[in-house]
């Protein structure tokens, strides 16, 4: 764990650069506004990332991240949108669309632990199928178009200022800065890192790894709904194609933040300063006048990067 802090820090001169590179490129890069709609931006999707790290700790892989990033806002808009709205069926209230969009995400997390935990089927495989399979529900139920005229109700996180802060940014640092109290201090959370190191050891001292496993798979779930909720309402809409090809965005910031694919190694901090870089990254070559498909590129070319040097860092380069 000290090794893994010390390499979470190791980020902090990378942002520092950053920033200093982003304010030569073009002074607006320090502006507050622009800032601080980066940290919106990344706040949305820093909670994927949240999700995925605790997955990958405790040794497992979610696919399906993504896809539940737009399923969960689009099923509750579906359901609390009058009829002839983009389709919806305006069965239930909208003062319960928030509820039923974390509803979503604790449903498909538990699918999840199902297939994986009780049946003991792959995960990269059943997440991958999830991901198709719910990017498809929400295909149909939208008719492959976006829910507009949201209740307010859905709107609120996404455009609320708390103390001068977008309230994402705010719940995303306060999520962040309580799973890293859990994972780094609490028996859970070093369950989690047992699982991940060596699931049959974890079970060997008592450890009931599949509760663990189940609560993980859920979590998981339930942070990526409500990181479609956030965007959903920043954007007052929910596309069909809401979060398609987020989940590269996400394991580029796990990775680069010291969280190992093969489970058991990196913290939540790491994590974090992995996709605050990766969005200050991008906006520094969006301000520079890159396009933005060398962006997506370039999140390829960090992934492999940093694989390389997490290999070199953990003595196994010579294997």
């Amino acid at each position: 764990m000290k090794l893994a802090r010390l390499r979470d820090l190791a980020l902090i001169p990378a942002i520092i650069a950053i920033a200093v590179v982003g304010y030569l490129v073009n002074p607006v890069f320090l502006n507050s506004e622009n800032l601080i709609n980066v940290l919106q931006q990344q706040s949305e999707i820093s909670l994927l990332v949240l999700a995925q790290a605790l997955v990958l700790i405790a040794g497992r892989m979610d696919l399906s991240l993504e896809s539940t990033f737009g399923l969960a806002p689009g099923v509750a808009a579906w359901l609390v949108l009058a009829p002839g709205i983009t389709h919806g069926l305006g069965i239930l209230p909208p003062g319960l669309a928030i509820p039923v969009t974390l509803a979503a995400g604790v449903v498909i997390g538990l699918i999840n632990g199902l297939l994986i935990v009780r049946f003991q089927l792959n995960g990269f495989i059943v997440t991958l199928g999830m991901l198709i399979v719910l990017r498809g529900l929400l295909t149909g139920i939208s008719d492959g178009k976006t829910f507009f005229n949201l209740p307010e109700s859905m709107l609120y996180l996404g455009n609320a200022v708390w103390i001068g802060l977008p309230a994402s940014i705010w719940l995303s640092l306060i999520l962040f800065t309580a799973f890293i109290v859990i994972a780094g201090y609490t028996r859970f959370g070093r369950s989690l890192y047992a699982i991940g190191g060596n699931a049959d050891a974890a079970r060997a001292a008592g450890i009931r790894t599949d509760r663990v496993l189940w609560t993980v798979l859920i979590l998981a779930g339930l942070l990526a709904a409500l990181g479609g909720l956030l965007l959903t309402g920043r954007l007052a809409s929910v596309a069909a194609a809401q979060g398609q090809g987020a989940i590269f965005t996400v394991f580029a910031a796990a990775v680069i933040g010291g969280v190992s694919l093969n489970g058991g190694k990196g913290t939540i901090f790491g994590a974090f300063t992995g996709i605050l870089l990766l969005y200050l990254v991008q906006n520094v070559l969006t301000l520079g006048g890159v396009p933005a498909q060398w962006i997506g590129a370039l999140n390829g070319a960090i992934i492999l990067i940093a694989l390389m040097l997490a290999r070199v860092t953990s003595g196994r380069a010579q294997e």
